[in-house]
Order: C-alpha cells, then sequence, then structure tokens
C-alpha cells in the first residue's frame, strides 16, 4: 500500500505501468470524415491528445531521442491517441531547411524517427508546415530567403502573395510529403499514422484585415498539398478568429486577416481547428471572465461547425500559464476539466467536437522548454490523471 501522502504518485505509477506487457494500440488505417465527424476502419473516431512541438530536434540527437520514446510511451498508457508538432524549422539553428530546397538529412532522420515511434504506440500525428511567427523561421525567413533572390519584398505578409515565397513553400511541402522514411521505408503521404497536414501554425495577415489575402492562399495551397495526397486530412492552423461578420465574438473585436467561417468552407479543407488563450488575449481580465470567454470560444465554434461548416472540430491549443498570477496545479486541473468538460459533450451528443490537444508535453529533464504551459507527466501525476479520465471517455464514443 501507498502512504496516504504518496497515494496521488502511486496512482500515476499505476496508471503509467498498467499496460506493461500488454500490446501497443494500433494505429490502424487512415482517419477519413464523414460529415461532422472523424472515421476510423469505418467507426467514429474522437482523440485526446498533446502538442509536442520539440520532438524532430530531440529526435535527431541520438543522446535526446530517448525523450520523443519517452513521451510517446507515456502519453499513449493514459489513452492520448493524437500529438500536434512541427514539420518545419527554418534557417537559424539546427535547421531542417537550411535554405529553400536544402535540407540537413540529420534533422529530416530526426522526423523520421518521430513518425516511427508515433506510430510504434498507437498515435498518429498532425504535422505543420511552417509557422507563422519568427521562432523556428516562420513566414520571416521565407521573406528574407526571397530578398536574397533579388525579390523586392519588406513585409513578412508577402509570404501569402510573393510568387518567390509560395514557390519555396510548395517545393517544402512536397518535400515533405513525398519524404520516404529511411526507419519506415514508408512515404509521408502513404503513412496512416499521420492523422492531417497543417497548413500553417496560426496564420494572421496585419495588412490585410479582410481575410481575403490569407483566403486566397489558403484555397491555392490546400489545393496543391491535395494534388500530391489525397489520402490524408488537412486543415489550416486557425486560432479560430472571425471575419467581419461576427467580429464581436473576437478577444477585443479585433479583425486578425482570417475568417473562420469562410476558411474553412473551402472544399480541400476537411476540418477546423480552434485555440484557446484568454490569458493572453484577455490580458487584465479575472479568471471568470476568461472562463467565460473560453466556453463561448469553444460552443460558438462547434455551433458553426455544425450548423455551417458540416466538418469536424478540434481544441487544438489551449492551456493554463503557471507564470500567470494565482495559478496552481488545482487551477489548471479545473480548467482543463472544463474544457475538456465542453468537448466531450459536444461529441456525446454527434456534434463536430472531436478532440483536444492541450499546450504543451514535455519530458522530464527539458525545463529550458517550459512557457508556463508546459505538464510533465512524471511530475504532475494528478494531471495525468485528468488527462487519462479524459482519453478513457473519448474513446467510448466510438
Amino acid at each position: 500500500m501507498c502512504p496516504k501522502n504518496l497515494i496521488i504518485t502511486c496512482v500515476l505509477a499505476a496508471i503509467l505501468v498498467c499496460c506493461n506487457g500488454a500490446a501497443r494500440p494500433a494505429v490502424g488505417g487512415f482517419v477519413g470524415r464523414n460529415g461532422v465527424e472523424f472515421v476510423k476502419d469505418g467507426k467514429p473516431f474522437h482523440f485526446n491528445g498533446f502538442n509536442a512541438y520539440w520532438l524532430m530536434y530531440m529526435g535527431s540527437n541520438p543522446s535526446t531521442s530517448n525523450k520523443v520514446s519517452s513521451v510517446f510511451t507515456q502519453a499513449s498508457k493514459i489513452g492520448m491517441n493524437v500529438a500536434r508538432t512541427f514539420a518545419f524549422n527554418d534557417g537559424g539553428s539546427n535547421p531542417l531547411q537550411k535554405s529553400p530546397g536544402l535540407y540537413d538529412e540529420n534533422m529530416f532522420k530526426g522526423l523520421d524517427f518521430v513518425v516511427s515511434e508515433a506510430k510504434k504506440n498507437g498515435i498518429y500525428l498532425i504535422l505543420s508546415m511552417v509557422n507563422n511567427y519568427k521562432d523556428l523561421g516562420g513566414r520571416s525567413q521565407y521573406v528574407e530567403w526571397a530578398k536574397q533572390k533579388g525579390e523586392k519584398v519588406d513585409n513578412e505578409d508577402q509570404f501569402y502573395t510573393n510568387p518567390t515565397i509560395k514557390t519555396f513553400y510548395k517545393n517544402h511541402v512536397k518535400t515533405v510529403l513525398t519524404r520516404v522514411n529511411t526507419i519506415t521505408g514508408v512515404a509521408y503521404k502513404d503513412e496512416p499514422a499521420i492523422f492531417s497536414w497543417e497548413l500553417m501554425n496560426e496564420p494572421r495577415c496585419n495588412i490585410d484585415t479582410s481575410g481575403k489575402t490569407v483566403q486566397d492562399w489558403v484555397e491555392e495551397m490546400s489545393a496543391y498539398i491535395k494534388s500530391i495526397d489525397k489520402s490524408h486530412l488537412l486543415e489550416i492552423g486557425l486560432e479560430g478568429f472571425y471575419g467581419e461578420s461576427k467580429r464581436q465574438l473576437n478577444p477585443n473585436s479585433l479583425l486578425l486577416g482570417t475568417d473562420f467561417i469562410s476558411l474553412n468552407r473551402l472544399a480541400n479543407v476537411d476540418w477546423a481547428t480552434v485555440h484557446l488563450y484568454p490569458d493572453q488575449w484577455l490580458q487584465g481580465s479575472n479568471d471568470s471572465t476568461q472562463l467565460t470567454f473560453a466556453r463561448n470560444w469553444v460552443q460558438e465554434h462547434a455551433n458553426d461547425a455544425k450548423s455551417i461548416l458540416g466538418k469536424p472540430l478540434a481544441l487544438a491549443e489551449f492551456g493554463k500559464n503557471s507564470k500567470s498570477s494565482g495559478f496552481t496545479i488545482e487551477a489548471r486541473e479545473n480548467y482543463y476539466r472544463d474544457m475538456y468538460d465542453a468537448v466531450y459533450n459536444c461529441a456525446k451528443n454527434r456534434g463536430p467536437c472531436s478532440g483536444a490537444l492541450f499546450w504543451q508535453l514535455l519530458a522530464e529533464g527539458m525545463d529550458g522548454y517550459g512557457d508556463g504551459y508546459e505538464v510533465v507527466l512524471e511530475k504532475s501525476p494528478s494531471t495525468a490523471a485528468v488527462i487519462n479520465t479524459q482519453s478513457r471517455r473519448m474513446s467510448t464514443l466510438a
């Protein structure tokens, strides 16, 4: 028996070791879509999972690749079955893409390892193709590359319109999709363990808040991806900001160059996402105001996904920042439960909510990657138990 003050730790230990020796869950076939639900092997598919942008980088180094294996193993044992990560690192230090069309093979092998380990543990991957922000290169790096080629560009929003930059992006997409995994021998475009492609992490456009610039880009790039790969699903990477018609629902009624409804109506976009950071978007507001906003954000987008889009919806990023005033582990877990309840109740009633991915999961010993939202399962057994409960609930819906 466990001493009383160690009971939570022992619960986590039981969760993490209960499957030792048992067969790992199989990935199975490709995930598809039927109306507002995902389907796999002829059955509805729901998920619970996590974000871990760092997987490729850690996987590329033999001294740290064990952290990739550890995270997937632990996540699988508490029922998580989808992970979202970045298939890019443009320029700068330790890049995947050193310059347009020039790749670091060792870093690419790190991504191969990530795909292989995810598949072993029955976890599907969402792979994002570029960043809106300067972290890991992003749009600004593409603009800089175009300048080096003699293009007259001076604004990162020209990422969406400059023909040379668009060609750079398309070439990266093609390189990733046609990559043959050095471990599995399977091309990425033929790999069932990849759940979906993502065009960009959180696209925004400051010079055109009407949404047309991003709309045209998404229409072009989604068609391009589908011309190479018709087997996988595709989503945009949106935070969920509305256009003019529903701008009052946006944080502080801001327009950020995207329109959740018109973008997700595009024929080659298979499903919709929202991200959720009321602590950042509504700075100075109290927890109660932020929670009300969070609940409404999920509900409004679920309503639109069902009645207007007719497509699945996922809460693709959410979290509770430990750097915020008054933070406690209990507060984080209550917030997780609240968001998980919203997703589960929607899914249980055959609504479009398909799953949630918290930001972000780290392995032990990765303190330098913490941003306040991180969860380390070994250090947070009670949070792991909350996640496990949601995983089990979502799995029953099939």
